[in-house]
């Protein structure tokens, strides 16, 4: 929660004041892939693409579940170990993007995806 103060107190200040900058605050396995559409679209999925984080306060499982999709699609999560940082950036209004980090044909499926979530600046 400080690394949010922090960043906040940089925009107020007016040190983040170009556009596009932005910082990394995570990077992270895809969990319960094995679950979602991962199956059937991982060989399309590249480096770089970007994905989209949807907050699940309502989840059953998990308060602070954030769901990630891929043009659309249900891939999976943010691992709940992982997501109180980017669910509390979110609920504040944060600016956040992600993207996929890797792909690999790995058999577990969580090592077949990595991300990275960025806050906009």
């Amino acid at each position: 929660m400080r690394f949010l103060l922090t960043l906040s107190l940089l925009a107020w200040l007016g040190c983040a004041q170009a556009e596009g900058v932005r910082a990394l605050i995570q990077s992270s396995p895809l969990a319960g892939s094995q679950y979602y559409a991962l199956s059937g679209v991982w060989q399309d999925i590249r480096a770089g693409d970007a994905l989209t984080l949807v907050r699940e306060p309502e989840n059953r499982h998990d308060r602070n579940a954030i769901r990630v999709e891929w043009r659309g699609q249900k891939l999976g999560y943010v691992p709940c170990a992982q997501n109180r940082l980017i669910a509390a950036a979110m609920d504040a209004g944060d600016r956040l993007t992600a993207r996929v980090s890797s792909v690999s044909d790995n058999k577990n499926p969580w090592l077949r995806v990595a991300f990275e979530v960025f806050v906009e600046l």
